[in-house]
Formats: C-alpha cells, structure tokens, sequence
C-alpha cells in the first residue's frame, strides 16, 4: 500500500504543474456510500450474489459491508488537454476474506488518448455485458483488482489514412498480488500445501476494430489478451517424477528483477520446477477474443467468442479450439419489458485432451495435452483473493472441499441466459439462469459428474423525488450437487453525490 500510495503522489506532484493550466483536479468530486447485506440458506450463498462482484463478496451464508467512496471521473476534463480522475474506495465487511479492504485506490493522468493508471480500479470487460455475461474467460469481473501501473488506450484510436475504418485500443501493466496473509490463512497445513508471497502481474492487451459507423452498420472486432503471474517466492511445489536435477520442491524464489519483467512482456526463461524439460518462466494465459456487431437505427446485436489458452498449446489452431465461451448479445427498441438479451455457452471440456507428454529420447513426439486451466504447477493458480480472475463457471478455490488453493472444477460446460429491463423510469431489474456442469479436472476427475442451476433475480430502485439515491433488492438460488442447495436474498442502499462541483468556461487547445 504504501508503495502504490508513493507512486500516485509523485505522479500526481509530476503532472500538477501542467495540469493546473488546463484543469481543475478538484472540482466535480462526487462521493459514494453504500450498506449491502446478504441473507442465505445452505452450504453457501447464492452464486450469482456474489459472483463478479469485483472480489467484494462473499460465499459465506451471511455477509455484508459498508462501503464508502470518493471519485472523480476523468470524463470531467474531456474538453482539455491533460486529464485527471482518481479515486478511494473502502469497504469495512462481515464475514469476507478480510475485515477490512481498499478495494480502489488509483489515480489517471491522461493526454490526448494515452493514459497512466496507477493503482488498484475496478476495470471492465471487453466485448461483454458486464451486468448480464457470465464473464470474461481470462479477464473477467470477479476477483478483487490488482494494484498496477497501466499505460493505456482506453478508448479506441482511428488510425489515420484508413478512411476512419481502421481503429486499435490496449494497453500494457505490471502490478503485485495482495493476497499473501489470505492464502496461509487459507491452507490447513503450511508445511505441505502449496502458497505464495510476493507474486508479481502482467497485463497486455490489443484489439483492432473494422468498422465506419457513418458508413456501414457491420463492424467486426479481433484483439488478443494476454496475462501472467512471475517473481514472488513459493513453497511446497513439490517436483516432477521424472526430474533428475536436485530441485526438493520445498521452496523456490521466482525472478523480480528486470529479466523477469521481460520474460513475462515475452514469455522465456524457464522455472526451476521444470526440471529437464524447460518450459516457459511463470504462469501464461490468456484469451482470443472477437465480435462481429451490427448497429440499427435504436436496437443492436453482437455476437462474440472468447476463446481461452493455457501456454501456448491452445493459442494457435495446431490442436483445435474446442474450448470457448460463445455469446449473443441483442439491445431492444426502447419498451418497458426487456431493453438487453444475453444467451452465451462454455466449454473448457477439451483442454488439449488428456495428454502430456515431453519428448525423449526413447519416445521424442511432444505431446501437449491436460492443460489443466487456471491451475499452476508453482503458483496458486489465476485467482486473487480466493476468487477466480477470469469466468467465475470454472469455480473459485474458495469454494473448494479441500484447504488447497487450486481450482477443482475446471473442466465444465455450462449455458446462461439474461435480461434485463426498464419498466418505468424509476425502475430496472434483472433475471440470469445458469446451468452448468463439471466433470472436474484430468489430475482429479470426478467419478459423477455434478450439476447446478443458478438462478437470480433483482430490482433496483432509483426515486426521482430522492435525487442520488438507490435501492436494489436481489433474490438467487442454487439447486444441484456441485454447489448444494441453497436460497437467499441481498438488500442493497446506495446515495452518490458530487463534495465539489464547480463548472467553468474552457480555453483547451485542443489538437
């Protein structure tokens, strides 16, 4: 904390000069308060009451927060040059990972279309309804943010001499896990459960757009998302049985310097658990994503893929993609019944099949199979916090019936549904259905395969008379084995408003 609290301030006393010129950093500041509580029966609450809640959730059957804030969009300076937003976001819970949790805490300093996050935010997803998707494959919406340092084109770029057809947005992050305590809480037994301290982030995106929207209604979007876990120190990773180095497995201290940054930005370098057979240095993943959208006149449809990768086994086509989470978004005419429509499927089933093998002398043909998704031979897996990084469907280790920190249900197909709608002014609601099914991992497949519904519903509630003010009730359940039974109910108040506001003419030279 204290090294993200020293970066936003030199950054913020780097930029105050210029940005005092053409800005003011404190005017349009709005506030946000918010108590939410949650009230279920069974083994745990409701999935989709605390799934893709940002990490700030809880499985437990009872659980709440009070969450405060402070914020200012970097949308205000949108007339300027410079742009400045930031934010500080608390949340004191009951019954979570933790009593007490800075769950944003970040500061944006944007010039022309390029910017620099530092901190912890909460960042949406590509492509995807955020309110309605199941979520992101290696991306997502479901774990607590990373604090990073992010450059950035948030928004996306026309490239020039391409007729305004051609458009790019990314960005590029290195950042620090913050679960380090949680974790040896987590585990029964430190002596022989795997965990990790100090793990370091990296993020990197790019997506290109086709499209001219004075033009053509059709645009088709393709990007590649790429992520990984590298440095930070290790124990209990236990070795390879056909290792014959002298590695114990008991502990291992990944790279933090400067070759390790480079090998995650460009995967190289090799683990110590490798053995004889060198891989790649730290946990790569990540995703192919792509949408082909048509906009009418006051409706729109998408259709989108997301197809997830463990290393590289699955990044190209040389064994097939069979593994994706497949969507179809629809935005309705303006009625009162439903205004959004989200139907998506998910495999991670195939996972490059049920075998590995590295190749030898005796029997050379390299066999890259059982990529075992989100899990990791060194680390924790891509989780944060318990909670997993990318589709909450493949299901977090807080769930798990073991105190092992590894992801147990990673083979699944699932499908969901979603609406969402706007019957008065005031009003808004949502309904999600999920059914999905595991057939557990290949190192540890299921004798039965388990099965869930998941089932929710919400009202919210926003009184034209009560300016700021927000009610939302919410209703979910789960039916079937891999979860349990369970039924349960979340109320949640929330009142925004701006501490300062302060409106002024602009002389912005723009460019």
């Amino acid at each position: 904390m204290k090294r993200i609290l020293t970066a936003i301030f030199l950054a913020a006393l780097t930029l105050n000069e210029v940005s005092a010129q053409v800005a003011y950093p404190f005017s349009d500041v709005e506030y946000s308060v918010e108590m939410s509580g949650t009230l279920s029966n069974g083994d745990y609450s409701p999935f989709w009451l605390s799934s893709n809640k940002y990490g700030l959730s809880s499985e437990e059957e009872r659980s709440g927060y009070l969450r405060v804030g402070v914020f200012r969009s970097i949308e205000t300076d949108s007339e300027y040059l410079w742009r400045i937003g930031y934010g500080a976001d608390i949340a004191m819970p009951v019954n979570h990972t933790s009593p007490f949790v800075v769950q944003q805490l970040y500061a944006d300093f944007e010039y022309k279309k390029v910017r620099l996050s530092i901190g912890s935010k909460e960042r949406g997803m590509e492509l995807k309804n955020a309110l309605l998707s199941t979520g992101g494959q290696t991306t997502g919406i479901n774990a607590r943010p990373v604090p990073q340092v992010r450059i950035e084109l948030p928004e996306y770029w026309t490239i020039p001499h391409t007729g305004g057809w051609l458009a790019v947005k990314g960005h590029l992050a290195y950042g620090l896990f913050t679960d380090d305590s949680w974790q040896k809480d987590f585990i029964t037994f430190p002596d022989k459960q795997k965990y990790t301290s100090g793990v370091l982030y990296h993020s990197k995106a790019g997506y290109l757009r086709i499209g001219n929207d004075n033009r053509s209604p059709l645009s088709f979007t393709g990007g590649l998302e790429m992520n990984s876990q590298f440095g930070g120190k290790m124990w209990n990773v236990g070795r390879r049985l056909d290792d014959t180095s002298d590695f114990s497995g008991n502990y291992v201290k990944g790279d933090s310097g400067i070759k390790g940054f480079w090998n995650a930005f460009v995967p190289g370098g090799s683990d110590a658990r490798d053995g004889d057979y060198k891989n790649v240095e730290g946990n790569h993943l990540g995703s192919w994503v792509f949408s082909l959208d048509y906009q009418g006149q006051d409706w729109s449809v998408r259709s989108y893929l997301d197809h997830f990768f463990d290393d590289h086994s699955q990044m190209f086509f040389q064994y097939g993609w069979k593994d994706m989470l497949l969507g179809f978004e629809a935005k309705l005419p303006d009625n009162p019944l439903v205004t959004n429509f989200v139907v998506e499927y998910l495999n991670t089933k195939d996972q490059t099949g049920p075998l590995y093998h590295d190749g030898t002398s005796t029997l050379p043909d390299q066999i890259s199979g059982r990529d075992d998704y989100f899990n990791h031979a060194m680390y924790t897996g891509w989780q944060h916090w318990g909670q997993s990084m990318g589709n909450p469907l493949i299901i977090s280790p807080l769930y798990n019936s073991s105190t092992e920190i590894r992801f147990e249900h990673n083979r699944v197909k699932g499908h969901h549904i979603a609406l969402a709608g706007n019957p008065t002014s005031e009003l808004s609601y949502r309904l999600m259905y999920t059914h999905v099914k595991s057939w557990g991992t290949y190192l540890l497949p299921l004798i039965d395969t388990q099965q869930a519904d998941f089932f929710f519903a919400e009202l919210s509630y926003s009184p034209h008379r009560l300016k700021g003010w927000n009610a939302k009730v919410a209703f979910g359940a789960n039916s079937g084995s891999l979860l349990g039974k369970s039924t349960g109910a979340t109320i949640s108040i929330v009142k925004r408003g701006f501490l300062t506001k302060k409106t002024t003419d602009c002389n912005c030279n723009m460019e």
